[in-house]
């Protein structure tokens, strides 16, 4: 009894929470960008349990009033990642993402083993292309946001073979900013026509937004190695 109590409590922390890509999708975004470590891509969802809005925030931006996405939005969330200050429930997704390259990094450098780093590296840029994630957090956002998270859960992986990461080229943390930008703009953009018709997305969406996640890891992965040599 006291076994099956543990699981229903679980079950109802897992409800009160707010997931991008279901486990499956996550891990294939990592492998599709060549991540040889993708098996772990869910965890930061499961972080979340424990590590409650400290690591919750990190996972989405609901740019409210926000038209655009812009570059100086994304270095305004760089020092907020790891926050849980009330202000910040808004999210700070973007800042997430060079924060925890930032992180990885440092810890190379001094010596550390690092690589959980990418770890929540790889999931945030998977929660970057799911427009859910940057959109407001409305009536519609909640009402259809665990199907949008699952649309393609259940096939991903019979589907892998079919997808192709695009060549994106990175010299710079100002690169990786502005394709943050570029990202975040098709995934508001998408979240924005989803709700004007009143729908989820569709498979062809889906597989589109994962790709561009997929690529921009490849990229940022390519631009850490080269870095590290």
């Amino acid at each position: 009894m006291k076994k099956n109590s543990i699981w229903i409590i679980i079950f109802f922390v897992h409800l009160s929470i707010s997931y991008a890509w279901h486990d499956l999708t996550h891990i294939a975004i990592g492998q599709l960008a060549g991540y040889e470590k993708a098996y772990n891509l869910a965890a930061p969802d499961v972080a979340k349990i424990k590590a409650g809005n400290i690591e919750q925030y990190n996972h989405y931006s609901n740019n409210n009033g926000i038209n655009k996405v812009t570059s100086e939005l994304v270095m305004n969330q760089i020092p907020k990642y790891n926050s849980d200050d009330i202000n910040e429930e808004g999210g700070h997704l973007y800042g997430a993402i060079i924060g925890s390259i930032r992180n990885y990094l440092t810890e190379t450098t001094s010596g550390k083993y690092a690589e959980f780093h990418l770890v929540y590296l790889g999931h945030y840029l998977g929660d970057l292309s799911n427009p859910l994630h940057n959109t407001q957090y409305d009536d519609f956002n909640k009402k259809r946001h665990s199907v949008n998270d699952g649309i393609v859960e259940n096939e991903i992986f019979a589907h892998l073979v079919y997808l192709h990461t695009l060549e994106i080229e990175i010299k710079s943390e100002e690169d990786i900013i502005a394709e943050i930008v570029k990202l975040a703009n098709y995934s508001m953009e998408l979240g924005g026509k989803m709700r004007i018709q009143n729908r989820n997305m569709n498979e062809e969406e889906a597989y589109l937004q994962i790709t561009r996640s997929a690529s921009l890891f490849k990229g940022i992965l390519k631009w850490i190695q080269e870095k590290k040599n």
